[in-house]
């Protein structure tokens, strides 16, 4: 039903051949809450462009990418399948698998299930899991390192890649690493929490520590071993899970009542504090898992002003000190006056102010605001969908104004409303629009109406984003008035 695709007459590095190339595989999950309020649960941080080219997942993606590697796995969540997609396409990833989980079970259950996909395929795979949202900047020197730990993975490790710290950090957990083993890989003595600044600092110090960055390199069977050795519970639903999978479009969809019995639980914890088979690559190029704004400044340091602040896109700092500043292009613009040592970042609807060393706890911001019902805690004003994106200009009693921007190709789904009628005004491209059985081509500066009940659609046929304005009128105007009955991607 699936196939592992793998990339022929390549220049793999000397101790790979063709056919055991490094399996790679994206974790893009994520609740969007570490830098909110630019990243939200519904469009987390991995697929904003928080610093380089593209966002984190495509930058992801293309540093696992040509010789030496397979065409990749992504897994993620329903809810983001297609934004997944279109950002693989987006830099020229065609061939690919995306396995999509019914819900978060945090990283082990995610772990084991692309372990068994892969298993039935060759037991003997080496993957490569990395997360989607990491600054590396350094690719080359990043993949140098996962080359040289091969080895030590086909051998039966579990490799774990270590960051040479160049500062005490409280906001990673530390590997404390022991003599060589193979190919410049240390064993690993333990994990280490989160540490406080004291002990962070007699940590760097030593030398004997690194950043534990998450990523991880082992053949399938290995790390299907160590779930049955450390986490025999998780075994039958996840197999399951995979075995009852289905094909929709070009996702594969584990199965949702095996999938909902695993717990949730990290790879750390279910596997990698117990296994007696790891060992460490250290890695001394810049890394950071932008998990706090201060992270993401951190990155920015080059910019710096005399002053020791940064400032991006749409900000001024006046007379500040040691401040980091952010505005959104289509945001207000954010002016700081007389700031010391604060963050603060501006979107459209919402701005966090922070003091800087208190970044960390933006995550209890954001429960706070769901608590309250705050809609911006989870939701932007603009809403993502397969064909594009829409957002409110304006509500009133009995009436809203959205912008909807549809991508080439992009096609609505069938429909009909049982409160509201709606107004279109195209103001760039063309729209293709059925309203009962009429089909037009509707132009910019043109206009149409669909009555209330109408089964209707709208799509854009041209080669370029188009670009309306909707107007709807009626008793109720929530999004869940709604009735498909066709729909490209099989939303019915």
């Amino acid at each position: 039903m699936w196939h592992l695709h793998i990339r022929k007459n390549i220049n793999t590095p000397n101790n790979l051949e063709v056919c055991d190339l490094i399996l790679p595989v994206i974790l893009c999950g994520g609740s969007g809450t570490r830098l909110w309020p630019v990243s939200r649960s519904s469009y987390p941080k991995q697929f904003v462009a928080m610093h380089g080219e593209g966002s984190l997942y495509q930058q992801a993606l293309k540093r696992v990418s040509g010789s030496g590697f397979a065409d990749p796995v992504v897994i993620t969540s329903d809810q983001f399948r297609f934004t997944a997609a279109e950002q693989l396409q987006g830099v020229g990833v065609e061939r690919h698998s995306i396995l999509l989980e019914p819900e978060g079970r945090n990283t082990a259950p995610a772990v084991l299930a692309v372990s068994l996909w892969a298993a039935a395929r060759d037991p003997k795979a080496v993957l490569l899991l990395v997360p989607s949202d990491h600054v590396i900047p350094d690719a080359d020197a990043f993949n140098a390192a996962v080359f040289k730990a091969f080895d030590a993975a086909v051998a039966g490790s579990i490799v774990t890649f270590g960051i040479r710290p160049d500062r005490p950090e409280t906001g990673y957990g530390y590997l404390e690493v022991g003599q060589s083993f193979l190919n410049d890989c240390k064993s690993l003595k333990r994990f280490v929490e989160k540490p406080n600044f004291d002990q962070a600092e007699e940590m760097v110090g030593s030398g004997k520590y690194l950043w534990n960055a998450g990523i991880f390199l082992f053949r399938a069977d290995v790390m299907i071993a160590a779930f049955e050795r450390f986490a025999p519970d998780l075994i039958s639903p996840a197999k399951k899970a995979v075995e009852q999978a289905r094909t929709d479009l070009d996702f594969i969809r584990l199965d949702a009542e095996e999938w909902s019995k695993l717990p949730k639980i990290s790879i750390d914890y279910a596997i990698m504090e117990k296994a007696d088979n790891l060992s460490v690559m250290p890695y001394d190029g810049r890394w950071s898992d932008l998990g706090s704004w201060s992270a993401v400044a951190e990155q920015y340091r080059d910019l710096s002003d005399d002053a020791g602040n940064i400032v991006l896109s749409n900000a001024h700092a006046i007379d500040c000190e040691n401040s980091f500043l952010r505005g959104d292009d289509d945001g207000p613009h954010l002016v700081g006056l007389g700031l010391k040592d604060v963050v603060a970042v501006a979107t459209k609807d919402a701005v966090l102010l922070s003091a800087r060393d208190q970044t960390q706890g933006v995550r209890e911001v954001v429960e706070v605001l769901t608590k309250d019902g705050v809609k911006q805690a989870k939701e932007f004003s603009r809403d993502f969908r397969p064909w594009g994106w829409f957002e409110s200009l304006a509500v009133g009693e009995r009436f809203q104004v959205k912008r909807i921007v549809v991508k080439s190709g992009g096609v609505l789904s069938l429909q009909s409303h049982k409160h509201r009628a709606e107004h279109w005004v195209v103001v760039e491209g063309i729209a293709k629009v059925t309203i009962e059985d009429t089909v037009m081509m509707v132009s910019e500066n043109q206009s149409v109406y669909v009555p209330l009940g109408a089964i209707h659609r709208m799509e854009n046929p041209g080669t370029t984003p188009m670009v309306l304005i909707e107007v709807q009128t009626g008793s109720y105007l929530g999004e869940d008035d709604i009735v498909r009955y066709e729909d490209l991607y099989d939303r019915t």
